[in-house]
């Protein structure tokens, strides 16, 4: 696993039960101190108490692995974080460790996102890991999403390096309508012990669910699960 000069807290990985879930997760850094420091659509993200460390916690995302493989692989051209650890939590959620990072300005972010799609040659190596981990996600994830060109994207790591993170992600919006409008399709594509908390993503952009929707989709996916056992004869 890629990392720096090794960081203490990763070991909080070694300290989690089996069958943790983001709850655990998130309950168990915060014991050790570690703090908020932002929420997104799909996860929240903690800060150890020595600065060096971010954990990225999400109840529900299958795109998250994928960012931890490409870490892994393209750590040699220092163009991605350093991945302190990684694991996929009970119910289908995610905890990565990560180094910290800071924003970048837009423009000089949109112009490292231009070099990527060009395939310029200070870059040709991060990019052939990036569309190798991107098919590989889209082989075997419903509802892939193209890769996100959000500059927001890039970062600054404390040695002053860009890297690019958060590459891919599910299809969100036509997900969850699908979850709505035929839940069916979506009990076939996901299993139970990967979308228990579906319904638990923070949502910060928009505020969070609007009234009655998770609990629909809670309802929804409940019913056709009791379809599916019947059909397999379970």
């Amino acid at each position: 696993m890629a990392t720096t000069d090794g960081d203490p807290w990763a070991t909080v990985l070694d300290v989690l039960p089996d069958g943790a879930t983001h709850h655990d997760a998130d309950r168990v850094l915060r014991a050790s101190g570690w703090t908020g420091c932002g929420t997104g659509d799909w996860a929240w993200a903690l800060r150890a108490p020595d600065g060096r460390s971010v954990a990225r916690i999400s109840p529900f995302d299958p795109a998250a692995p994928y960012s931890a493989a490409l870490y892994r692989v393209a750590w040699d051209t220092r163009q991605v974080p350093a991945l302190f650890g990684h694991r996929v939590l009970d119910g289908g959620g995610d905890l990565t460790l990560m180094e910290a990072l800071e924003p970048v300005a837009e423009p000089e972010a949109a112009a490292f996102h231009r070099s990527l799609a060009a395939g310029d040659p200070e870059v040709a190596a991060l990019v052939g890991h990036i569309r190798a981990v991107h098919a590989q996600g889209a082989d075997e994830q419903p509802w892939w999403g193209p890769l996100d060109d959000n500059p927001a994207n890039v970062m600054r790591g404390a040695d002053g390096r860009l890297v690019v993170t958060d590459l891919y992600y599910a299809d969100g919006p036509n997900l969850y309508r699908t979850v709505l409008e035929d839940p069916d399709r979506v009990v076939r594509a996901f299993p139970e012990e990967r979308r228990r908390y579906m319904t638990e993503l923070p949502l910060a952009s928009s505020g969070g669910w609007p009234d009655g929707e998770a609990e629909r989709m809670r309802a929804g996916l409940a019913a056709a699960d009791a379809r599916l056992r019947v059909a397999d004869g379970r």
